[in-house]
Order: structure tokens, then C-alpha cells, then sequence
């Protein structure tokens, strides 16, 4: 306990932190997909699971390159990716809802097959 607390006034945060930190962030993300009926909320859970991959990237290349930069860079192509990902998804949401009237996955993929 006395070297977390040593890392932590010297401004260095162990990297087992942020693997828990994301660990928890990307399996409440896979919560959410599996369990969601609403569109939406599976979209977030989905964007949720591809931050906690980009927090991971970003930390390990803090962590074993500290002087390089490819893995904030990737980290950045990812979230650019993300949003244009996100943005076709809410498209694709609001297509539905003018078609069907709902944005529920269970009663959407039924009333989709016709």
C-alpha cells in the first residue's frame, strides 16, 4: 500500500489502474450491448467498448514507449473512426424509426424481415 501511495503523490499512476479502469468501462459496455433493447443504447454501449480499446492503446504506449507517439496517433484514427461510425448508426436508427415507428431491437428485426 505504501508504494500505491508513493505513485500517486509523485504524480505516477500504475498501469494496473488503468486496465481496471477500462476493464470495467468496456464490460459495462458488453453489459449494455447484450442486454439493451433500445437502439441507442446499444450504440453507446458499442462507442463505450471502443474507448475502453482506445484508453488501452494510449496506456500502453505510455507505458512501454513513452517517447513515441503511434499509439496516441492510433488512438486518434480510432476516435475519428468512431464518429463516422456513430454518425452512419444514428442515420441508419432514424431510417428505421420513419420505417417501423420504434427503435426497439426485438420488435425492429421482426417487422424488418418484410
Amino acid at each position: 500500500m505504501g508504494e500505491f501511495i508513493t505513485n500517486l503523490l509523485n504524480n505516477t499512476i500504475p498501469i494496473e489502474l488503468y486496465l481496471a479502469v477500462t476493464t470495467i468501462v468496456f464490460f459495462v459496455g458488453v453489459y449494455g450491448f447484450l442486454s439493451r433493447k433500445n437502439m441507442i443504447m446499444v450504440l453507446i454501449s458499442i462507442e463505450l467498448m471502443l474507448n475502453a480499446a482506445d484508453i488501452n492503446f494510449a496506456v500502453f504506449n505510455r507505458y512501454l514507449y513513452p517517447g513515441q507517439l503511434e499509439g496516441f496517433y492510433f488512438t486518434l484514427f480510432a476516435i475519428a473512426i468512431a464518429a463516422a461510425e456513430a454518425a452512419i448508426a444514428i442515420a441508419i436508427i432514424i431510417n428505421i424509426y420513419r420505417k417501423v415507428h420504434t427503435i426497439y431491437v426485438d420488435e425492429d428485426v421482426s417487422k424488418m424481415k418484410y
